[in-house]
C-alpha cells in the first residue's frame, strides 16, 4: 500500500518547482533554498488539503533512551 496519495505527490511536486523558480519561502518570509526544507512545506501544504499523508514522528519517539544493564 501506498505511504503518499496523488494530493501529496502534486503539492510536493508544485513546491519543488516553487523552490528552483525562488518564490518558495519558509514560515519566517525567508527563500528556501534546502532541497529537504522544500520537500517538508510540499508535505505540510498536502496534510492542510486533507491529502493522505503520513503523520510527523513526535519528538519524544524520536529521541529514545536505551537502559543499560551493569
Amino acid at each position: 500500500m501506498a505511504k503518499y496519495g496523488r494530493t501529496a505527490a502534486k503539492t510536493v511536486k508544485s513546491a519543488m518547482h516553487r523552490k528552483k523558480a525562488g518564490t518558495l519561502r519558509s514560515g519566517s518570509g525567508k527563500r528556501v533554498t534546502s532541497r529537504a526544507q522544500a520537500i517538508a512545506i510540499g508535505l505540510n501544504e498536502a496534510r492542510e488539503k486533507g491529502g493522505k499523508v503520513p503523520r510527523e514522528k513526535s519528538a519524544a519517539k524520536k529521541t529514545k533512551k536505551t537502559r543499560t544493564t551493569r
